[in-house]
């Protein structure tokens, strides 16, 4: 008898045309570390009295599905995840490279459907009608370098055979933490232990009354950038600018020898002022607990910028 294992877990990603409907090709084969997406009904005590002690059938309540997507920040695999999560990027470039423009404050982003599976079962669950709900990573000297999708879905199908096809490949190609670099106003930020950002897009599902029990769809309300950045205190500027309540711009930006390159960049970014604490003969540290808002210039909150050798998404 088959067990399921991880290590033969399959992903395939493909944008939805209309909410809900899973495309029939046109999947991608997608790079994840691990998945916590699934769906899940739970069910209803029963409160009726007169029949003893012991309690009545359940009932079932509604349909939730939704969960987290780890999965590797790379070079090209990366942007499908970033149209989902702020919509169909500005595309420039006559030939390879191209850059992949995506911007904030989108208030149309497009559903797609993701297929799980675990042939050797097998099953294979699908789940249309998905939207990512945040995208967040921290950033570090070392490690691997990784992101996680939290998404709400509509619903889940499991079947014994896939519905995908063939899923088209992407040759692997990551980023690691030692080509990242963190900027603020265009300069090199020193004294960076850590730091981790979340653009969250705080979806409003929308909770109708349906014999299925699932939702009608999901609703991007008011945006969110926040994170924060741990470093070893050795001047003012941060504080001094926490203090007088100013605006910056910070950068956390990846490149590859080889050209390809990665740039989240919050354009108004304030910062609070933290408290400075000395707990030891070691060196003090500080934590900056951030979050950015519209920039009036830029006129918008962050821009992401994917440079690679696809033509687009």
């Amino acid at each position: 008898m088959a067990r399921a294992q991880g290590a033969r877990a399959q992903m395939a990603f493909a944008f939805e045309t209309t909410y809900g409907t899973p495309p029939t090709g046109a999947y991608t084969k997608m790079p994840f570390a691990s998945t916590s997406l699934g769906a899940e009904q739970p069910l209803q005590t029963s409160e009726l009295l007169g029949y003893g002690r012991d309690p009545q059938a359940p009932i079932k309540d509604a349909v939730t599905a939704d969960g987290n997507v780890v999965i590797p920040i790379d070079v090209e695999a990366f942007g499908f995840w970033l149209k989902a999560v702020f919509g169909a990027p500005t595309t420039t470039g006559a030939e390879a490279p191209y850059t992949h423009e995506f911007r904030s404050g989108n208030w149309a982003l497009p559903s797609f459907s993701v297929e799980t599976g675990m042939p050797e079962v097998p099953r294979y669950a699908m789940y249309s009608g998905c939207m990512v709900d945040s995208l967040n990573w921290q950033i570090a000297r070392s490690g691997l370098l990784t992101a996680t999708a939290s998404i709400v879905a509509q619903g889940e199908e499991v079947a014994t055979s896939t519905a995908v096809g063939t899923p088209t490949t992407i040759a692997l190609k990551r980023f690691g933490h030692f080509n990242g670099a963190i900027t603020r106003n265009g300069a090199n930020i020193g004294n960076v232990v850590s730091a981790d950002l979340t653009y969250a897009n705080n979806l409003d599902r929308i909770e109708t009354i349906r014999a299925d029990g699932k939702i009608d769809g999901a609703d991007p309300s008011i945006a969110a950038l926040t994170g924060n950045v741990v470093v070893r205190f050795a001047d003012q500027t941060l504080v001094t600018q926490a203090i007088n309540g100013d605006a910056c711009e910070l950068a956390f930006s990846y490149m590859l020898p080889t050209g390809e390159s990665l740039t989240v960049t919050a354009h108004a970014v304030y910062l609070p002022r933290p408290r400075i604490e000395i707990s030891g003969p070691q060196g003090v540290q500080a934590t900056f607990d951030w979050q950015a808002a519209s920039d009036p210039i830029a006129d918008r909150m962050c821009t992401v910028t994917l440079t690679n050798n696809r033509e687009e998404y």
